[in-house]
């Protein structure tokens, strides 16, 4: 058996102030980083008026512990990572190098969060989609972040399956921005993104090849706007994490917040202000191809224990491949 599993570690950064005497000022940051001088001296970096710094240490130890004590993971994708740098670094000092094989390339984030794959088996092929464009919108890319594939071998170096790892569109507006429009507009880039990973998938697999398609999709599986992502080349994909299993129940809704998720299938918590009760959605997906159909078990999230999460906002999910 080999376990797949996919976990948003939210916001995995090393980005720390510093002071430091430069020659020049530079330009304006195309990627939406602003930096604030003191004179020569670099003194804080921010992104959208909020102090970038890197992940809190008590999270990074909880994102750590349930990935060494409840994922037990093989193949990991992971979202929401700055560089790979820091992802060696968390495998080093937090995992005690569990994973030999780690992969990550330079996305399109303005936040500069990227997806990553983090392996106890060895890795072939490795494609970046980050360059690719929809035909609505040709000169701009689709993906926010990237679409990662990767080929997992066995030790033997033959190819077992191919990863897809990715991070759609999230539902975030900024609050000077008309909110419906920009919902729309959100909704409308995560179809895009969702047509063209069929399109992809539907290049570089012939029919009846083994993959997996996962990460974190920022919409329920049963969405209008991801349906085109779930037929690749006429195959239907599968759903996992239709109906899985829990590490532990879900923490309890406080009085009057409602009677809490009336579903196993959910990864994410949404508590709007005001009088809506909270959400829970499965926006960790992890999609199989037709040819893995029978030969998944033992779909699981780890479930967390406040109802911020435990490290992330994301509960991490996973299963079993018989290859």
């Amino acid at each position: 058996m080999i376990r797949v599993g996919t976990f948003n570690l939210n916001n995995l950064f090393s980005r720390y102030n510093f002071q430091a005497e430069i020659e020049a000022i530079p330009g304006a940051d195309p990627g939406g980083i602003t930096l604030t001088f003191e004179s020569s001296a670099v003194k804080v970096r921010t992104f959208m008026g909020r102090l970038v710094k890197a992940k809190d240490k008590d999270d990074t130890i909880a994102i750590a512990r349930r990935i060494v004590e409840m994922i037990h993971a093989d193949v990991l994708a992971v979202q929401e990572v700055e560089h790979i740098e820091i992802l060696k670094q968390f495998n080093r000092e937090y995992l005690g190098n569990l994973y030999p094989y780690i992969v990550l390339v330079e996305g399109n984030d303005q936040r500069l969060i990227d997806v990553g794959i983090m392996s106890k088996l060895p890795i072939g092929t490795i494609i970046s989609h980050q360059t690719a464009v929809h035909p609505e919108k040709p000169d701009e890319r689709v993906f926010s972040r990237d679409l990662l594939q990767v080929e997992i071998l066995g030790h033997s170096r033959e190819k077992l399956f191919t990863l897809y790892n990715t991070h759609l569109k999230s539902h975030y507006v900024p609050y000077w921005e008309d909110q419906e429009q920009g919902a729309l507009e959100a909704d409308n880039r995560r179809r895009r993104q969702a047509e063209t990973i069929s399109a992809i998938i539907s290049r570089m697999e012939r029919p009846g090849s083994r993959f997996v398609l996962t990460g974190d999709m920022n919409d329920g599986p049963d969405s209008q706007y991801l349906r085109p992502m779930l037929t690749a080349d006429n195959q239907q994909l599968i759903n996992a994490l239709q109906h899985p299993a829990e590490t532990r129940p879900p923490k309890a809704e406080s009085t009057g917040q409602g009677p809490g998720p009336q579903t196993t299938a959910w990864t994410h918590r949404f508590n709007p202000a005001g009088p809506p009760l909270p959400e829970y959605r499965l926006f960790d997906q992890i999609w199989l191809s037709p040819a893995l159909a029978g030969r998944f078990a033992n779909p699981t999230i780890d479930r967390r224990t406040k109802h911020g999460g435990d490290g992330s906002d994301h509960d991490p999910a996973w299963i079993d491949l018989d290859l």
